[in-house]
């Protein structure tokens, strides 16, 4: 279950509480809806493509020290080299993903198969030289993380659907169907903390 928050906390931007973390939405009017997430592990939170907002450094304090900060696509670069340098630590991308390690203007760490002293799984979803995507998985809390390829823009889906595929991905992609999640967290839209399972078999049209 997740608790939404859109109070002056932190200014301008829509939070979504949940277990494993919350997620941000730093500016909700524009259409593109850029999500980011604070993920809680053992070894501190790690930010996935974060978008800076103010306020944002009170709320991370209130849930742990930033062990790093994470781009899993290569369009989503966004203010992770910003947040680093402010909390003073890396920014890492999947050893595979060389075009979005050019696109930052800092220099990245290449992540293997986990982050770091976590329980999140990176796996390599997209490929080429037009798009590059990882994906997250936690197995203990049942956590996706999918930065582009899902989202829950109206763009994003089908009508009545709580979860969709990008409107550029032409073919679907089947290998998502591998995880059984609880929550699916999106870079484009607000997240799923319930039915997520059943919404991502929807999605890859295998109901």
């Amino acid at each position: 279950m997740a608790d939404t928050d859109t109070s002056d906390e932190v200014s301008l931007a829509e939070t979504t509480e949940w277990d494993g973390g919350f997620s941000w939405i730093a500016y909700p009017d524009e259409d593109a809806r850029r999500a980011s997430h604070a993920l809680t592990t053992d070894a501190g939170v790690w930010l996935v493509d974060p978008v800076d907002v103010e306020g944002l450094d009170e709320h991370l304090h209130a849930v742990g020290d930033v062990a790093g900060v994470i781009v899993l696509q290569d369009r989503h670069t966004r203010d992770a080299a910003t947040v680093a340098r402010r909390h003073d630590t890396a920014v890492a991308v999947p050893k595979e993903m060389s075009l979005t390690r050019q696109k930052l203007d800092v220099e990245a760490e290449a992540t293997e198969s986990a982050l770091s002293e976590s329980a999140y799984e990176v796996h390599m979803l997209r490929l080429d030289d037009e798009w590059e995507e990882a994906v997250l998985w936690n197995d203990e809390r049942k956590i996706l993380l999918v930065p582009e390829t899902l989202g829950t823009l109206p763009s994003f889906r089908e009508d009545g659907d709580a979860v969709g595929i990008h409107p550029a991905v032409e073919e679907t992609p089947q290998e998502l169907a591998e995880w059984d999640p609880d929550h699916i967290l999106v870079g484009h839209g607000t997240s799923l903390h319930e039915g997520a399972k059943a919404a991502l078999t929807a999605a890859l049209g295998l109901d």
